[in-house]
């Protein structure tokens, strides 16, 4: 199967290519905002449309000007690059799938983007344009030989630190067929209910840095704006932020790919995250929850490896419902976490009962086809 796959790794660049990268940045995102401003201007006081295409002739006539004679300094490709984006949250938000696209900050995360014509790769070193030696990258696994490196992002977040994504056309076998099938409830006090009986604990890496975090901000908030403490105070918080978020994400990999290997069929619920996160009692733990995140990965490694992954509608009455004899009863309140059927007085924990309900519905679904409708199971 042929995939596009990215690769990422972290590198330290020289003096002389972070001050490279720095006017990168400055350019690129510089583009992005004059050309932001452009096609908004452009809308809301001549009701006229601008694209790509006149976006981009705006952009070679801007650089033939004495005073934005810069954008020459650095390759053309990452500033034309960023105009590509910009078309791109245009075409999201048009669709209804993102909002207005938003001015990029001096101070948020850098990226640029390298396509074939600006960067050399020869299977073991990197070199940008505009840089005479290759990025010290420190590989922590090995590209695939054969795969073809179509763009590399350089991206540099408010830690300090430098990656760089390597985009690759990679051909991905189908994993041997697996004899496991799960369902899967997802929860805040335990990420992960299994229709097997077992329950993962929530990392909770927000809740756990939560007090350490906050004293950091508190620091912050006293320094002088403008001042080189302030400055050392807000990369203490953000490498903080850093290190939360590469421990949430190690986690979501590892369980996902270890339920991938196990199951031949993944079922899970169906949960509308944006409107959960307005409960402002759990909007914070369902956010560190991450379980869009979770889906995201289950979703393209079940594609790649050949596994079933089948989502449930979010209103199946999973936890309402008795997996041994299918009565379903008419309320559970959250505070109940045991309950026994009046059917067939089966007592069941909520959270694991919920999970074999979703996988009976999810392997109804895969026999009978997307048609099926859960919610008549």
């Amino acid at each position: 199967m042929e995939v596009k796959r990215a690769y990422r790794f972290r590198f330290y660049p020289t003096p002389e290519q972070e001050a490279i990268l720095a006017r990168t940045f400055g350019c690129a995102r510089f583009a992005y905002n004059h050309m932001l401003r452009l096609r908004t201007d452009a809308w809301y006081q001549r009701q006229e449309r601008v694209g790509y295409h006149e976006t981009s002739a705006a952009l070679t006539a801007l650089k033939k000007t004495p005073e934005h004679a810069w954008l020459n300094e650095v390759s053309s490709v990452p500033v034309q690059q960023a105009l590509r984006h910009l078309q791109t949250a245009f075409a999201n938000f048009f669709a209804k799938r993102a909002k207005y696209p938003n001015f990029r900050r001096k101070d948020g995360v850098q990226s640029a983007e390298y396509t074939t014509s600006a960067f050399k790769w020869d299977g073991s070193s990197l070199t940008l344009a505009k840089m005479k030696e290759s990025l010290a990258i420190r590989w922590s696994r090995a590209i695939p030989k054969g795969a073809k490196v179509t763009t590399c992002t350089v991206s540099k977040d408010t830690a300090g630190r430098y990656h760089v994504s390597m985009l690759c056309d990679d051909s991905v076998s189908a994993k041997k067929k697996a004899k496991g099938e799960v369902g899967i409830d997802l929860g805040l006090t335990h990420f992960a209910i299994l229709s097997t009986g077992e329950k993962i604990a929530a990392p909770n890496m927000f809740r756990k840095n939560e007090k350490k975090l906050a004293k950091l901000s508190r620091r912050l908030a006293k320094k002088q704006k403008g001042s080189a403490n302030r400055l050392k105070a807000k990369l203490k918080v953000a490498r903080m932020h850093a290190k939360v978020a590469d421990a949430r994400r190690d986690f979501l990999h590892k369980l996902s790919t270890r339920l991938i290997n196990e199951n031949q069929v993944i079922a899970i619920e169906s949960l509308a995250v944006s409107n959960m996160q307005k409960n402002r009692s759990l909007a914070k733990s369902i956010s560190d929850a991450s379980w869009s995140e979770f889906v995201r990965q289950l979703t393209y490694k079940a594609q790649w490896y050949g596994r079933t992954l089948v989502g449930i509608d979010r209103w199946y009455p999973s936890s309402k419902r008795c997996s041994d004899c299918g009565h379903t009863v008419a309320k559970m309140p959250l505070f109940v976490r045991t309950w026994t059927c009046p059917e067939c007085g089966s007592i069941h924990d909520r959270d694991v009962n919920a999970a074999r309900n979703v996988l009976a519905a999810g392997l109804a679904v895969s026999a009978h086809g997307e048609s099926v409708n859960p919610m008549s199971l």
